[in-house]
């Protein structure tokens, strides 16, 4: 017994002198542990400062069941109430079955219980009040663990563009992917110590670092415009049932996209979603839209007079035995250069090129190469596809690859990377780089600006511009977008239909990609717009009745709500004389008149907004309307009473000018959706 008890005290002399401190700071790591605190991530902004996605806080709800502050006899009083509680707010469970659940814990001393994953702020202020929790953390048991969940307030609108982050997964898509780095944040580093069950606890930590939020991204987004294209591609892909469909509106001169939607029809149910974003990632042959660099190329190579003719005979060309035929009904016989591209003749336009370029057909790949045709964009969100423009020495290169590849097959481009060309033929030869962010702002400070890149300060010369510009006016005044000519204001663009190609059957005749990319006013170009609507399946698959309709309601939504583009004569009428004949607040008005002795009769209206009308010997008073959920008129209205009026109806008013209202971008009797943006026009 002596031996043995000397060998006991050996034994703990030797760990505490030899293996002590190694033991424990091997305790030490087993029961405190540091953990990454998640900072909160930044929000996504659209260029007027609407959310477009952002991180709202949710909380797991624990419970330290076995809290030794807790007493059996308190427990076992208000267990019953608070399972009550807990089941009315979630639902998930019976009263029987919380209250079974929560004993059962407490007797395994259970002090890290997981009541509820994920629930909302407004849900945890009334947990917050619950028998038990009521007490707070230490004495109630309630363990509050916060998180985030990104969440889109608008749904669909840009949701492939606006992207989303999958770290498990390794995936960054779309702004929120590209932007990772700014809108992350610094996590910070909490320490915890393990309890029971494997659960770790907070703990209090002198060294602990608190998380650095990530910063707020500013896109170039109008969400106005953006809800009206996707609007408009949605309801026309159900009405010609297309596979899928892109529309991109870009700002001419800084290349700020103010507008992207991409939809996908779902097989099963037959819906359209945004699940893929075609418009930056999906490399297609163009077809008739890429005329236009075809042209351009003739051009700067000697093509001078748009009205000389050219023999298109019946329509069709032979190739090395592959015909190449016309298809929108051109006459046969000599027809103008201009008619060739208006009426977009397949024909006419491969002969053009076949007949100038076939001795050195590289001449006319390098004219492409100079318009920077070949070439990425270089977009800052990730996936865009790669162009395909094919130089002599390709392998797949043969004696008809000169004639397909002037009307736009042969040849694979996106659809922005096509919009972007066009985009530089409208903004004077200067090709510059699509924007989708516009600033990087930290507590609603900007940090970072991001200014106009230039991908070819010149495509092309000066006098093939404004060649290029006639004839695309052309196609809109009497081409095969007439449907366009009766707008208000100027279009120019091209059609295309392009077949798609079978890798295992050829080109299938069934099925086309229907585009129209153009530009407006095109008498000085502010808005460049894409629109691809991809396998219509109802009979009508031309670009002028699938793509056209889209491109013209986006532009004419654009033209409504941006009075800066307005081409109409703006010189005020000399038989206003405001304030005179002014509208607004009735009360208002009668002070008005009675000040300045105009004589005023009061007796036709007692309305509270009232509108004055020119009377034989007075000015007269008559009722201004207003209805709620219509747009009101208030033209003539002063900005003060014009603003409150209109927001209290729900819109967000933006003004240009000073004085009265004289245009309003949103027709009156139009049905108000709340949020949406009017413009008004001011003047004295």
């Amino acid at each position: 017994m002596l031996l043995f008890g000397l060998a006991i005290i050996v034994k703990v002399i030797y760990i505490q002198v030899y293996e002590g401190n190694e033991l424990l700071e091997k305790a030490q790591k087993q029961t405190l542990k540091y953990f990454n605190v998640e900072a909160v991530r930044g929000n996504i902004y659209a260029s007027d400062g609407s959310l477009l996605a952002t991180s709202v806080p949710i909380f797991d709800i624990r419970m330290d069941v076995a809290s030794p502050l807790i007493s059996d006899a308190y427990f076992l009083n208000h267990i019953d109430a608070l399972a009550r509680e807990l089941a009315n707010l979630f639902g998930d469970k019976s009263k029987n079955q919380y209250k079974k659940q929560l004993i059962s814990e407490r007797k395994k001393r259970n002090r890290y219980y997981l009541v509820k994953r994920n629930i909302a702020y407004d849900q945890l202020k009334k947990v917050k009040n619950f028998p038990i929790f009521e007490r707070g953390k230490y004495k109630g048991g309630l363990i509050i663990i916060p998180k985030t969940k990104r969440q889109k307030p608008f749904g669909l609108l840009a949701e492939r563009t606006i992207g989303y982050e999958n770290l498990n997964e390794n995936l960054f898509v779309g702004i929120e992917g590209s932007y990772s780095k700014y809108l992350s944040g610094e996590n910070g580093k909490q320490l915890r110590r393990r309890i029971n069950n494997g659960n770790w606890i907070p703990v209090f930590d002198e060294n602990e670092i608190e998380p650095e939020d990530g910063k707020d991204i500013i896109t170039t987004i109008d969400l106005n415009i953006q809800d009206v294209a996707e609007s408009a591609l949605y309801n026309h892909l159900i009405e010609h049932q297309a596979k899928w469909g892109c529309a991109v509106l870009m700002e001419v001169e800084t290349g700020e996209i103010k507008a992207i939607a991409n939809l996908t029809k779902d097989q099963s149910s037959g819906k359209y979603y945004e699940t893929y974003n075609y418009a930056v990632g999906t490399s297609i042959e163009p077809g008739s839209t890429f005329k236009l660099p075809s042209m351009i190329a003739l051009f700067e190579d000697g093509l001078e007079n748009l009205e000389d003719t050219i023999d298109i005979g019946k329509g069709f060309a032979v190739y090395s035995g592959l015909t190449i035929q016309d298809v929108h009904g051109i006459r046969d016989g000599r027809v103008s250069i201009k008619e060739v591209f208006e009426k977009s003749s397949n024909a006419g336009v491969s002969t053009l090129v076949y007949n100038k370029y076939v001795s050195q057909p590289q001449r006319y790949i390098d004219r492409l190469y100079d318009m920077s045709l070949h070439e990425k964009i270089g977009l800052e969100i990730p996936g865009e596809g790669k162009p395909f423009i094919k130089d002599t020495k390709n392998s797949s290169w043969s004696k008809v690859s000169l004639p397909f590849m002037s009307i736009g097959y042969e040849i694979q481009l996106t659809p922005l990377q096509l919009l972007t060309f066009y985009n530089a033929v409208a903004n004077n030869g200067k090709m510059v780089k699509p924007m989708f962010v516009k600033e990087i702002q930290c507590a609603g400070k900007t940090i970072q600006e991001f200014k106009t890149e230039i991908i070819n300060k010149s495509i092309c010369s000066q006098k093939s511009l404004e060649k290029a510009h006639e004839i695309l006016e052309g196609v809109v005044e009497s081409g095969t977008a007439t449907s366009l000519n009766k707008s208000p204001y100027k279009i120019a663009g091209k059609t295309g239909t392009a077949q798609i190609a079978n890798k295992s059957s050829g080109y299938d005749k069934q099925n086309y990609n229907a585009s129209f990319v153009g530009y407006f006013p095109a008498d000085a170009p502010k808005y460049s717009c894409i629109v691809v609507v991809s396998r219509p399946s109802t009979g009508r698959y031309y670009a002028s009745s699938v793509a056209v309709p889209v491109f013209n309601e986006i532009a004419d939504k654009v033209y409504a709500t941006n009075l800066e583009i307005h081409q109409e004569n703006e010189i005020e009428d000399p038989n206003i004389d405001y304030p005179i004949y002014a509208t607004g607040y009735q009360k208002e008005l009668e002070q008005i008149y009675k000040t300045l002795n105009i004589p005023l009769d009061t007796l036709s209206t007692n309305a509270e907004w009232a509108i004055a009308m020119k009377a034989d010997s007075s000015v007269r008073l008559d009722t201004r309307i207003i209805k709620e959920g219509q747009v009101p008129n208030v033209k003539g209205m002063g900005a003060k009473d014009a603003i409150y009026v209109l927001e209290n109806l729900g819109l967000i008013v933006k003004l240009r000018g000073r004085g009265f209202v004289r245009e309003q971008s949103l027709s009156p009797g139009a049905r108000i959706k709340k949020g949406n943006m009017i413009y008004l026009r001011l003047a004295v």
